[in-house]
């Protein structure tokens, strides 16, 4: 055997050794099996993708279910939802899982270099709707805010798609960027400039929580790709200083904050700290394992959005600490699954691959981290959803088509694990 071929054989096996280790023990032996068959010439057989991930996903989407059929049924008893059938919210949620289901499925045909190609029209396209959504009669106003645009079937939420499109951007820009990262100019004042744009549209719907997820994201990626340490504190500083002002200019904002340090304090428990409250005598309603399905007093009238953003409180009232730590332990595991699926993309120098699924791994890590936090109280009042749980159509949709493209980078990765193309 000459030189050469020793040498890629023996990379073939570091690069084996180094992917194969993240892998749980019964992938990696049918890995190293196909990787066997491709090094000697014959045919390899597809290893398939990440099937526990799905199974997290898709028990997560039907707990989900469960629960805002549960937490929405008595909702036609307000006047407000008086036009609307007790299975309205039900119905709706299963149409968002169906179209997220199929569109999932279209994403996960889409090579990542596809997206590599199209991640700055992507993140030009949200910016387009985000402007859109805030002209009269296109956007849709909905508790005082315009966040949607009617699409008929579905209302549509342009801040659902930054996500993606700010996870996709700021990969494509590190991976443009990785010879320049050093410099404030260059690698860290172009994307901070593009988050104030965004933070702008987006605090004008207003919408400060997308806003807060999607600056975590962009900022999770920089400090992935490997931003200089000392501007990524620096760029924290100015985002922290940033949401002080907000909070200290925005009179409603600022009482939210009061409101969460003291949501008993007469003057806000039937206000700014009403939901909050209610969340938590939710919870202590619960106990260890809960009241039993349907079986939730908060949810009738009492606790504002039960569907929505306070998912979680209701599952802590029906399902008890048994079924909320299920859940956390669900969404921990899934998120730490996907940043082992980016680490090995970038260990197969698929730099945007990874940074791809890691900037994912942030966005719906960080979002139920916010979600949790503020139904337990350990973080001030905000309009986050729970993903792949609480009812929003567009939510649920962009939220699986980012965990497919998830899928498709861990596919890619077996692929070229084992000889293949990715």
């Amino acid at each position: 055997m000459s030189a050469a071929a020793n040498a890629v054989t023996g990379w073939q096996a570091r690069l084996r050794a180094r992917v194969a280790g993240w892998l749980p023990g019964g992938e990696s032996a049918v890995l190293e099996r196909d990787w066997v068959g491709a090094t000697a010439g014959q045919p390899t057989r597809w290893v398939g993708f990440d099937a526990a991930l799905l199974w997290v996903v898709v028990g997560l989407l039907s707990l989900g279910l469960v629960m805002v059929y549960s937490a929405s049924i008595q909702l036609p008893d307000n006047p407000r939802f008086a036009n609307y059938e007790p299975t309205h919210f039900f119905s709706r949620q299963i149409l968002a899982i169906s179209m997220a289901g199929i569109l999932g499925g279209v994403t996960l045909t889409i090579p990542m270099r596809t997206w590599e190609r199209v991640a700055p029209w992507l993140f030009v396209a949200a910016l387009i709707l985000l402007v859109l959504v805030l002209v009269p009669y296109i956007g849709k106003v909905v508790n005082k805010s315009r966040r949607w645009i009617p699409l008929g079937i579905i209302n549509f939420q342009p801040s659902e798609l930054a996500k993606l499109a700010i996870a996709m951007y700021a990969a494509n820009y590190m991976v443009r960027k990785m010879d320049v990262k050093e410099s404030f100019t260059r690698a860290v004042l172009p994307m901070a400039i593009a988050l104030l744009f965004i933070g702008l549209l987006l605090l004008a719907e207003p919408d400060m929580g997308a806003f807060i997820v999607i600056a975590m994201i962009a900022m999770g990626i920089l400090f992935l790709g490997g931003v200089n340490g000392r501007m990524f504190l620096i760029i924290i500083a100015v985002l922290v200083g940033s949401f002080v002002l907000m909070i200290s200019f925005s009179e409603v904002r600022r009482e939210r904050i009061l409101a969460y340090l003291n949501p008993w304090d007469e003057l806000y428990a039937q206000g700014k700290g009403y939901q909050l409250t209610h969340s938590l005598i939710a919870f202590g309603r619960g106990e260890i394992f809960g009241q039993g399905l349907g079986s939730s007093v908060e949810k009738l009238h009492y606790l504002p959005e039960a569907h929505t953003d306070f998912l979680l409180a209701v599952i802590g009232e029906e399902l008890g600490l048994v079924g909320v730590v299920a859940v956390i332990l669900a969404f921990f595991w899934m998120v730490r699954r996907i940043f082992m699926i980016g680490r090995q993309a970038i260990a197969l120098d698929r730099v945007f691959a990874g940074l791809t699924a890691q900037g994912i791994g942030v966005w719906i890590g960080g979002q139920a981290f916010i979600n949790m936090g503020v139904n337990l109280g350990v973080l001030p009042t905000k309009g986050l959803t729970l993903p792949l749980m609480s009812y929003g159509g567009s939510a649920i949709v962009l939220s699986v088509i980012a965990l497919a493209v998830v899928l498709r980078v861990d596919i890619e990765n077996r692929q070229l694990m084992r000889g293949a193309k990715a």
